[in-house]
């Protein structure tokens, strides 16, 4: 890919080596007797828990709030050198960046008023609006917040243990994570969380992987538009990307992981369905294409 010297987005919250707190350093100590105080109080107690939770909402330092309970501002913490990462890692970042101000340029053409979702990087474990997740997990979007999220450390996995690698294939990784943004926006998410409620994890799973279909063909609509404003793309780029939806089947991993199928567990779609809607989204480069609610055969 012809990425470098393109736009990064300003969308990017880097939470490297912070694991999981959401970057919380230590408390002054002028505060720690009046903290202690409250948290040993019935009505501290709650609102501590309300603290937690705006906290893990918004994605801001809990203590910025305990510092303006009993000062007036936000409590300044003792802070760590800040993250700095491989020369590798550093320019991964950049890389994401650039490849999330890309989806940003192509879906603000295709929808109006596209509302831009911000891309937090992490190591190890992070916490979103949907609940903490450790890099075991894999990127993911939380409609929540309307936030993806990306241990970059997933790059290397992909091409280490999945044998997909590539810029593109990466490219391919972070744009369907947008599609599912996309998704939220569009409303099919919340239409998703209704089903959950109404029928059996069996029946659910068949819905999920409808959706996971949509957001790869979302994601080849991306590459489809990207290809047409910028001609990042290279020979061999879309068979990386290719490469990676093939890898990252369900078929695939479970017969990779287990010896074995189950079809009914599936919650993302076989390696060739995958595929077959990613290029589906490539090449029509057509929003309107990719009902995968709907097609039969899936």
């Amino acid at each position: 890919m012809k990425w470098k010297g393109q736009r990064q987005s300003s969308n990017v919250e880097d939470r490297r080596g912070q694991g999981g707190s959401g970057g919380l350093g230590r408390l002054s100590p002028m505060l720690l007797i009046p903290l202690i105080k409250l948290l040993f109080s019935k009505a501290g107690l709650v609102i501590v828990g309300i603290i937690l939770v705006i906290s893990l909402i918004t994605g801001t330092n809990p203590l910025s709030f305990i510092g303006q309970l009993f000062t007036g501002s936000p409590v300044q913490t003792e802070s760590s050198a800040p993250y700095q990462g491989s020369a590798k890692e550093e320019e991964l970042a950049d890389f994401s960046a650039t490849i999330l101000a890309s989806t940003e340029d192509v879906w603000s053409r295709l929808i109006q008023n596209y509302r831009k979702p911000t891309m937090v990087l992490f190591t190890g474990a992070v916490a979103s609006a949907c609940g903490t997740a450790s890099s075991a997990t894999g990127p993911f979007y939380c409609p929540g917040d309307e936030k993806l999220y990306l241990d970059l450390s997933f790059f290397d996995e992909m091409e280490r243990q999945l044998n997909a690698p590539g810029d593109f294939a990466q490219a391919y990784v972070i744009a369907h994570e947008v599609g599912h943004h996309v998704q939220k926006l569009m409303g099919i998410t919340d239409q998703m969380n209704q089903l959950r409620s109404q029928m059996s994890q069996t029946e659910y799973n068949k819905y999920s992987v409808r959706l996971e279909l949509q957001a790869d063909f979302l994601a080849g609509v991306w590459a489809h538009h990207s290809q047409q404003m910028t001609q990042m793309m290279e020979t061999g780029d879309l068979q990386e990307a290719l490469n990676a939806a093939f890898a990252i089947g369900d078929d695939r991993l479970q017969k990779q992981s287990t010896g074995h199928v189950v079809p009914d567990s599936f919650t993302h779609g076989t390696s060739e369905q995958r595929i077959r809607w990613f290029k589906k989204g490539f090449e029509t480069g057509d929003v309107n294409q990719g009902d995968t609610f709907n097609a039969n055969p899936l």
